[in-house]
């Protein structure tokens, strides 16, 4: 039972996470499972059904705050889905061949990298927000979703964590408009992606059941926290998480799980407890007011 109760505090944690950043939560709960030690087909696919539970969740908070693009949204969710049929072939060949514990942890060091560099280096582009959809933007989109499907599927990710950043540096989103508009396209993606996982190599549901319990709570509640930050914090504050969570998929590769999975969750808690208090006191001073 022990175990159940930590598999939900891991949820809770990457739900609000998941919510404030519009990731879905995947690209922390599979090297989460990877550091202790699951099979990374299976650490997929739980993450996959995690994240289905996250995604709706917090695309639902953050429709109400009216940060959600519905047209560009589909049309990315819809090329996504187009691509997990693409990359399941692939990790399953990996599977097979031995490659899979080493393939999947260095593409995700790779991809969080650049992430994090694109994040903290790359020039903001001018918004297209008021702009009608154009030809060329939809390319950009179509491109976007079947990247996050492909990495989606392949690494057990929403694919939030690509799609974000994305929209922020090659199509001109606000970061709160692109994380909400992730989260709807990534629902679409993860959904198509855990289903043709779980007819191949179905997987214990209990586990899943107890992460989505503690993500549904947790990605609400960060969805509400994203009014305390401006754009450019949470834009540091998700590079930073990219580069601690490479950081701990490094560890493990060397040797190094349990050092790996200290820094994550030191690192975790301490942006969780930041963003409780950093709500808790602007609530305290609306209310004096």
């Amino acid at each position: 039972m022990l175990i159940f109760f930590l598999f939900a505090v891991i949820g809770l944690m990457i739900g609000i996470l998941s919510g404030f950043f519009g990731v879905g939560g995947g690209f922390i709960l599979t090297p989460v499972l990877l550091l202790m030690n699951t099979e990374p087909i299976t650490a997929i696919t739980i993450s996959l059904l995690y994240t289905i539970g996250t995604s709706f969740s917090g695309m639902i908070a953050h429709l109400k705050l009216k940060n959600l693009r519905w047209k560009e949204a589909v049309i990315m969710g819809l090329s996504g889905v187009a691509a997990t049929q693409a990359a399941n072939p692939f990790v399953y060949y990996l599977n097979n061949n031995g490659y899979d514990k080493t393939v999947i942890p260095v593409t995700f060091i790779l991809l969080l990298s650049y992430f994090a560099w694109s994040l903290l280096f790359r020039k903001k582009k001018k918004s297209i927000v008021v702009k009608p959809i154009k030809k060329w933007s939809i390319v950009l989109l179509v491109l976007t979703g079947a990247i996050g499907g492909f990495i989606s599927t392949m690494l057990g990710v929403g694919g939030g964590f690509i799609i974000v950043p994305l929209l922020i540096s090659l199509s001109g989103f606000n970061p709160k408009d692109a994380i909400g508009t992730s989260l709807l396209s990534v629902l679409f993606i993860v959904s198509s992606g855990f289903i043709t996982y779980f007819i191949k190599s179905p997987i214990d549901l209990s586990t899943g059941a107890f992460l989505i319990a503690g993500g549904l709570a947790g990605a609400q509640a960060g969805a509400y926290m994203t009014v305390n930050y401006e754009h450019a914090e949470m834009k540091l504050l998700l590079a930073m998480l990219y580069c601690f969570t490479a950081m701990s998929v490094g560890m493990k590769l060397i040797g190094f799980e349990v050092l790996g999975m200290i820094i994550l969750f030191l690192f975790l808690g301490l942006l969780n407890m930041k963003m409780a208090v950093s709500f808790i006191t602007r609530r305290n001073k609306i209310r004096s007011y």
